[in-house]
């Protein structure tokens, strides 16, 4: 049992540290390719947030 915890978790560390940063620049284009119906609420707050309000421009 403490094996299949262990490789869970290993492989949950191995596919977050594929998806880029919330905010970065490669997130925000992301979102924008990935169809509005399938945001999360965080998702759009995020991206109003880092990607539409931003002083980063």
């Amino acid at each position: 049992m403490k094996k299949a915890v262990f490789a869970l978790i290993a492989l949950t560390f191995a596919l977050s540290g594929c998806a880029p940063e919330v905010g970065s620049k490669a997130w925000c284009a992301d979102m924008k390719e990935k169809p509005k119906g399938d945001w999360t609420a965080n998702e759009a707050g995020d991206f109003a947030k880092h990607c539409l309000f931003s002083d980063d421009d």
